[in-house]
């Protein structure tokens, strides 16, 4: 009892906060106005009978879907640095944990840019708020993995993560996507242990979390891999060391040849099962990708069930970014006139 009146005094106004917001998100009724739209003009005047409210209000016509995109992004980054500015610790390095991994796509995205000869100015606009670090200009000097850490990484949250990617070998495409999965791997690994460490229900809502993103990862590294040069070894040194597919599962993972093989070892676990069901080369509607993504949400759901918890703050987050997906997929629709396919997002509630 006497962690959770510590847990009021500390973090109870932020948790509340946080659960006003979650009531904020759209509902079934509301994306069934917004397919209804005909234009994104009639997209905005919806949004603004929302929690969304003005958020479009200075925007000149006509009406981009980047434009939205890149708002509907602000509103969210702006949302989390209030949370993260008024937090306490162990709350505060929680919401630190949940912006690395921001740091990680962001620092894929510009050595991949740099790679293609982007300018760097071109790049960092493209890059997460959320992920946003001093040196990251200073990256297009690093061709190397080993330049990259010396120069870049090692003043960053996420240098203890890159000691494993560290070789003189060029940056191309292939070291890029190893070095983005390596990191993944150490923060997961880091960030599951922190909120073992944690225990109780934070323990309980983000070990699952975690486990699932660490499972996910893992089947989609697989699959990617197929026709690629990397090997059965490399790519089995990329999977995260936890989750319901580790030990066992991701052994399996490791020498499967093909995606029906990758099928077959997600019929051993009962719900990764029915997310491969009715997905294939010959499928429906819904990608693998989406019906991970639906597991997702329903899990970000359930982790609101449990109070005095920072699991909230990490599903808040999430099912928001579903939300940012939503939107964006129905407003591209409305603005390529492409309608068949409208209805192909991810309800939340």
């Amino acid at each position: 009892m006497m962690s959770e009146i510590s847990f009021n005094v500390d973090h109870g106004y932020l948790e509340g906060l946080v659960r006003g917001f979650k009531g904020g998100i759209l509902k079934q009724s509301d994306y069934l106005n917004l397919v209804q739209c005909e234009t994104l003009e009639d997209l905005k005047l919806h949004l603004q009978s929302t929690d969304y409210g003005n958020f479009l209000a200075n925007e000149p016509s006509p009406l981009t879907v980047n434009v939205i995109d890149e708002r509907l992004r602000e509103k969210l980054v702006i949302e989390f640095q209030h949370l993260r500015n008024h937090s306490l610790e162990p709350l505060a390095s929680f919401l630190d944990y949940i912006t690395y991994s921001y740091m990680i796509d962001n620092i894929t995205l510009l050595i991949t840019g740099t790679v293609h000869q982007r300018p760097i100015s071109e790049l960092i606009p493209k890059s997460h708020p959320l992920g946003s670090f001093e040196q990251m200009e200073a990256i297009h000097i690093a061709s190397t993995p080993a330049e990259l850490y010396n120069a870049v990484l090692v003043d960053t949250p996420l240098a203890p993560y890159f000691i494993d990617c560290i070789s003189e070998q060029d940056l191309n495409e292939m070291n890029v996507e190893i070095i983005r999965n390596t990191l993944y791997k150490a923060y997961l690994e880091d960030f599951y242990s922190f909120c073992k460490e944690m225990g109780g229900a934070t323990a309980e809502v983000m070990c699952e979390a975690l486990a699932f993103e660490a499972d996910r990862r893992a089947f989609v590294i697989t699959i990617n891999s197929f026709g690629t040069e990397l090997t059965k070894d490399d790519r089995a040194k990329l999977y995260p060391r936890l989750g319901k597919l580790y030990p066992d599962g991701l052994s399996m993972l490791a020498r499967a040849d093909d995606y029906e093989q990758v099928r077959a070892v997600a019929d051993y676990y009962a719900e990764y099962k029915e997310l491969f069901e009715g997905v294939g080369i010959n499928a429906g509607e819904k990608t693998l990708e989406d019906r991970f993504f639906e597991y997702e949400v329903r899990l970000m759901r359930n982790a609101f069930m449990q109070q005095f918890q920072y699991g909230v703050f990490y599903s808040y987050l999430k099912l928001k970014e579903q939300e940012c997906r939503n939107i964006i997929w129905i407003a591209e629709c409305v603005a390529q006139r492409h309608r068949a396919k409208i209805d192909s997002y991810i309800p939340i509630f």
